[in-house]
């Protein structure tokens, strides 16, 4: 019976504890949110494996001036060799001594060498990989940019999701209680049933909407947990304080011109032509001789014939390869096309860039506009239904009026809320544009 007791107790605490697991919440501003999914992006992880990935590259570029060595050894055994060193006495007799019978023999080598030119073949290919090691890291900030913007984003999505519940909840709320006084009024034969069942048929049209809005909100939620690196069952409650308008009085020109010289991907293009100009040295290279200094040592053991011990050679060796006067031409002419590619998509990507910020700076003056023209249409709807309200009341407005009147002032509300978040998403998505947002970021 105590065991009962205690499984049962045991069972109670598990539920218990997952409910509160269920229903953990926490509080996040906008900086948390971003500084979380800087952390835990994988996207960001991933462009620090390709920096990694750039550095070696870089690092093994650089080794090549250092110099190659080489070590390699043989141990022999042999048949019955037939050996006939030629040494006749002075009387043209055999030698005076027979040949020795070798069945093995050992031999050691080392190599070593240094380049000493190479054509600028080395020297190019150093500079060619720092250009791309800098562009990487160029493209890991630029993505930064991106993983900001799309949490700035996010949040703003689940800002608007849950403003959207609380004015639907707080719609149905009235919608409800109008209900009940309709059905009052309809009892008591004061109003008809056909205007009752509209009231209801509204009531139950916004509870549907609230289901629709709180499985936006949920979704928002787990969307939210997902980038920041926290477990779905996560509720976040939104601290707003970090989406407020701010006071920016640079105008489209100056962003234009702040992208010129900000966008990380632009200067990223740039790097890349450079390493591809680079490269066009690396391929020129082949049609020059290579220089190097050598060095070596020997080692030789042949029981009973001979021994070699302490050889050491040194000495300066010089390679050419007659096939490069017709084999590099076409690499040059391959390196020289890759020039000219990124040429164009520079020209490209200036043009791309120019119209980003023309659409993303007329985007956030147009979200403005818009919040001041639904700020007045929450005004009116609200006086609007007032009216209607007091109308129907003293019996001068129907029932249609004063719900279509009750549908305009939720529609105006909700407007004006998302016009406020579409707005700020607007303003960073301008920064972003511009190669600006991780500087403002840090203000």
């Amino acid at each position: 019976m105590n065991n009962r007791r205690t499984l049962i107790l045991v069972a109670i605490l598990l539920t218990a504890s997952f409910c509160l697991q269920a229903q953990e919440k926490k509080v996040l501003t906008l900086q948390e949110a971003i500084d979380l999914s800087l952390k835990n992006s994988h996207q960001l992880k991933n462009s620090q494996a390709k920096i990694d990935e750039a550095m070696a590259a870089l690092k093994e570029s650089k080794e090549k001036k250092l110099p190659n060595a080489s070590v390699s050894g043989s141990y022999l055994r042999l048949n019955s060799a037939n050996i006939d060193l030629k040494n006749k006495d002075n009387n043209g007799g055999t030698p005076a001594n027979p040949p020795p019978k070798i069945s093995q023999a050992a031999y050691g080598l080392l190599n070593a060498s240094l380049p000493i030119y190479s054509g600028g073949r080395i020297q190019y290919g150093i500079e060619s990989s720092r250009y791309l090691e800098e562009a990487t890291r160029l493209d890991a900030e630029g993505q930064k940019d991106e993983v900001i913007q799309t949490t700035i984003e996010a949040f703003a999505n689940l800002f608007k999701a849950k403003t959207a519940v609380s004015l639907v909840q707080e719609n149905l709320a009235q919608a409800q209680h109008r209900a009940i006084d309709f059905g009052n009024l309809e009892k008591n034969g004061l109003l008809a049933r056909n205007d009752l069942l509209k009231a209801e048929l509204q009531s139950s049209n916004v509870e549907l909407s609230l289901l629709d809005a709180q499985n936006s909100w949920d979704l928002a939620n787990v969307n939210m947990d997902l980038m920041l690196g926290l477990p779905t069952s996560t509720e976040l409650v939104l601290d707003t304080a970090g989406i407020e308008r701010k006071n920016d009085t640079r105008v489209l020109e100056d962003f234009v011109q702040a992208a010129s010289t900000s966008r990380k991907d632009a200067t990223a293009l740039e790097l890349r032509k450079k390493s591809a100009e680079a490269g066009v040295r690396v391929a020129k290279s082949d049609f020059y001789p290579s220089l190097q200094l050598t060095g070596g040592y020997i080692a030789l053991d042949v029981p009973k014939f001979i021994t070699v011990t302490n050889a050491v050679n040194i000495g300066v060796g010089v390679s050419y390869s007659l096939s490069s006067l017709w084999k590099t031409k076409s690499k040059v002419q391959q390196a020289d096309a890759r020039v000219r590619q990124l040429t164009e998509t520079e020209a490209i990507l200036d043009d791309e860039i120019q119209l980003q910020v023309n659409k993303t700076y007329l985007a956030l003056i147009s979200n403005r506009k818009k919040i001041e023209v639904y700020a007045k249409a929450v005004a009116q709807a609200e006086e609007n239904y007032r009216i209607v309200k007091n109308k129907f009341d003293n019996s001068l407005a129907n029932t249609t009026d004063l719900l279509d009147a009750d549908v305009a002032q939720l529609q105006a509300r909700l407007s004006y809320t998302l016009a406020r978040a579409d707005a700020f998403v607007a303003y960073n998505k301008l920064l972003q544009t511009a190669g600006l947002l991780s500087a403002d970021m840090k203000k």
